[in-house]
């Protein structure tokens, strides 16, 4: 009887499948989310365990672009596809590519479950974008979630369905070289640029054809590596976990991120990718999320090297049990699943659960309803790198641009200038602009800074260029040069005396120096964060004969630029702004904009700070000029040498009349806060608000300040505006010594200003 009623069950559930699809393989049903669980229901009633084992597959679809080469040939891969014992591809580009991958599955599986394709559209696809870690400068929401919406678009009409980002590691490190893939080192920074990065790719509804899914990543501490050194060992406390680590990703769980992705880190000894707390317990049950988690580039299989699995078969099943759906190139899925599920290893539970968290995100893409709804060559040929998006580019590039010095307001610069002089290794490179992670952005198709400001000034202008040095001592190696490793101590200074005599004869120098684009990202970790190659000699060598010297700089990571801090007289930090860098760049120089932007990371004076970051704890023997015995530093200053927060304007912001309404509050009670800020100078600008609380006591030590709060205001000259702040139980709760979320009563201290440093301040209660 009972094989007879699960006999019956099966034919039901394959007349539903089949009645909700067309000729074509295709689905009509509306896709409703009220839906979507039968569907997936009936999907998985079909399947044998062999094909729920494929969708939690991937394969990459050319090995040479962000990973090891593929351990599996063309042809086995093409015959799983055709035997629907894949779940996913990626780096399988264009519409034509999409198109061809998914008929393979569709006119060959028996299921015809269609594949999602995933992609590093990381910041732009074609019309590139500033890096993430600079558009986080710009402290503006509304343009973050549009570049997002953008890339999206573009990366749909391009058959991509699937983005790996926003990337959500807190980082604290310059020597990490992935440190220009996220929002820099505050959470809540973080937290709300990644929930503005996934309304934006992910719009309000995800079965739209120019929307993609998103993914969550790191999933967790990857940014915490000890010394910097990617894929390193991650040592940190429990506490420190959920206070630092852990607040963008549940704020990433609970604004319906399609995706999350586990990291290659370890974790107090515990792999991220085996780690069942960290994915079970924490996202999928305590935060109640129904996505799926797909594992780093080959992760699951890196156990090994861990010394965490002893083989392949060892490390799948701890992947499986730990939590991770999707196998990304470890093959140990597809090689081992079946065997350990009919060993007892894995409880076939856990697979289903998997496999309906994948396909629940297919059907809310509306892969089910149409494949090939991403295989549009229309909008391929239109939608992509148009000229609204380079104009978004430069409008978000500039707005991502940091004053760091000003020094007698020699910026802006007239238009009319007599001549200036170009120099640096930078100044005319059309591809370090676009940064690490460019997607499918064109290599040499940037806006160069010279370009731009030919672009600018008047024609009776002079201009005169000069490479002075150079920073790489070859080209970037073709194919696999994300891979491959670069040289970076080019110390021929043959070039430094015809830019000293180009300097000379200027009436402003503009020196565009850093990093070039491979420079930072993954794999590109630093112990040396100044100025590498002869940059810094011929630095010196044209402050010498002319004064006169506004920097340009671009990178992927704060740097130890005391020197230039200390005698530059202007300093622009541009990290690596995207396709329209140049002319973004001389928007500012000119004064055509008014840079707006802020640090999300802190500079530091030298690399023996590292880790460095605004929100320390105070320690027991907090910093005190008088006393010998405090906690210091001998031979360089604690703090930054520019916090974060911090970015100067072509006016001045003046800040007045902090208010609060009340001085003592419940524990779930809040507080209204208020100030006023006043453009004191002589032009229009747009200043970012920002507010830092401190708990004086807890049943923890507490950072010395905490970002809860920022607001991007214009400001008229001499206009006053009052902006107001909420303080409630969501700005003042932490993961105490009970190990939950709460209000701790006691007294706290709150700051208002244009940076970390701020010292308007307040002070009030929490009382049982």
């Amino acid at each position: 009887m009972k094989l007879i009623c699960q006999k019956l069950i099966l034919v039901l559930s394959f007349i539903f499948f089949c009645y909700c699809q067309n000729a074509k393989g295709q689905t009509i049903s509306n896709n409703a989310d009220n839906q979507i669980e039968q569907k997936v229901d009936s999907v998985l009633a079909l399947m044998t365990l062999k094909e729920k084992v494929g969708q939690m597959n991937q394969y990459n679809g050319s090995w040479d672009v962000t990973g090891p080469a593929s351990e599996v040939s063309d042809k086995v891969k093409l015959e799983k596809l055709k035997n629907g014992e894949v779940g996913s591809m990626l780096n399988v580009l264009s519409v034509k590519a999409t198109r061809e991958a998914q008929k393979l599955v569709m006119e060959n599986s028996r299921l015809k479950i269609p594949l999602i394709i995933g992609y590093d559209v990381i910041h732009g696809y074609k019309t590139i974008f500033p890096i993430p870690l600079g558009e986080s400068a710009s402290w503006d929401l509304d343009i973050i979630k549009k570049t997002a919406i953008i890339a999206a678009s573009e990366a749909s009409a391009a058959g991509v369905h699937w983005t790996f980002s926003p990337m959500l590691d807190v980082s604290r490190d310059a020597r990490w070289g992935r440190i220009m893939e996220g929002s820099g080192e505050d959470p809540y920074l973080t937290s709300k640029i990644g929930v503005a990065k996934i309304q934006g790719y992910q719009g309000d509804d995800l079965s739209k054809n120019n929307t993609i899914a998103a993914c969550a990543k790191h999933f967790a501490g990857y940014g915490f590596a000890e010394a910097g050194r990617d894929y390193n060992t991650v040592n940190i406390g429990e506490h420190e976990l959920h206070n630092a680590i852990l607040p963008p990703f549940k704020a990433a769980a609970q604004a319906g991120v399609a995706t999350f992705m586990n990291s290659f880190n370890e974790l107090d000894g515990i792999p991220a990718t085996g780690h069942k707390i960290l994915q079970r317990e924490i996202l999928k049950e305590g935060w109640k999320w129904d996505g799926f988690i797909v594992s780093d580039w080959g992760s699951i299989g890196e156990m090994i090297a861990h010394g965490y699995a002893k083989d392949k078969k060892h490390a799948a099943e701890i992947a499986a049990n730990a939590g991770s759906d999707m196998d990304m190139e470890s093959y140990a899925y597809e090689g081992y699943l079946e065997e350990l599920v009919k060993e007892g290893k894995v409880d076939l539970a856990l697979i289903n659960d998997a496999v309906k968290r994948i396909l629940r995100i297919k059907f809310k893409l509306g892969l089910f309803d149409d494949p090939y709804k991403y295989c549009n060559e229309e909008r391929e040929k239109t939608e992509i790198y148009t000229e609204e998006n380079q104009g978004f580019s430069r409008e978000v590039a500039k707005k991502s641009i940091v004053l760091l010095k000003n020094e007698n307001n020699i910026l802006p610069l007239n238009k009319d200038v007599k001549s200036i002089a170009v120099i640096g290794p930078l100044a005319d490179d059309k591809d370090t602009p676009l940064g690490n992670w460019r997607a499918k952005g064109e290599t040499n198709s940037a806006v160069s800074v010279l370009e731009g400001i030919k672009n600018a000034v008047s024609p009776t202008t002079k201009i005169t260029y000069q490479e002075g040095v150079r920073i790489l001592t070859e080209e970037y190696p073709k194919g696999r040069g994300f891979l491959m490793p670069l040289n970076f101590s080019h110390d021929d200074i043959s070039g430094i005396p015809a830019a000293v005599n180009a300097a000379v004869n200027a009436d402003v120098v503009v020196l565009v120096i850093g990093e070039v684009a491979l420079q930072t990202g993954e794999g590109r970790s630093q112990t040396n964060i100044k100025l590498v190659g002869k940059q810094q000699e011929l630095l010196e060598a044209v402050y010498k004969v002319n004064k006169n010297v506004v920097i340009v700089l671009m990178n992927g990571r704060p740097m130890d630029i005391t020197w230039a801090a200390n005698n530059i007289p202007s300093i622009l930090e541009c990290w690596h702004l995207g396709s329209q860098s140049g002319n973004a760049i001389t928007d500012v120089l000119f004064g055509d904009y008014n840079p707006s932007g802020k640090l999300p990371v802190s500079f530091p004076y030298n690399v023996g700070q590292e880790p460095l970051y605004y929100n320390q704890k105070m320690t027991g023997r907090p910093y005190n000029e008088t006393h010998v015995t405090f906690s210091a530093y001998r031979d360089a200053p604690k703090t930054a040498l520019y916090p974060f927060g911090y970015g100067l304007s072509y006016t001045t912001f003046v800040y007045n009349n902090l208010t609060i309404d009340k001085n003592e509050i419940s524990p779930d009670g809040e507080i209204k806060v208020s100030v006023d800020v006043t453009n004191t100078g002589k032009r229009d600008g747009e200043e970012v608000v920002q507010l830092y609380i401190r708990d004086l006591v807890g049943s923890l030590t507490r950072p010395i300040k905490e970002l809860k709060g920022f607001e991007k205001i214009m400001l008229k000259v001499g206009e006053t505006k009052t902006v107001n702040f909420t303080i409630n139980e969501e700005s003042l709760q932490f993961y105490t010594i009970n190990k939950i979320w709460e209000v701790e009563p006691g007294d706290f201290e709150l700051w208002v200003g244009g940076n970390s440093s701020a010292t308007l301040k307040a002070a009030f209660k929490v009382v049982d």
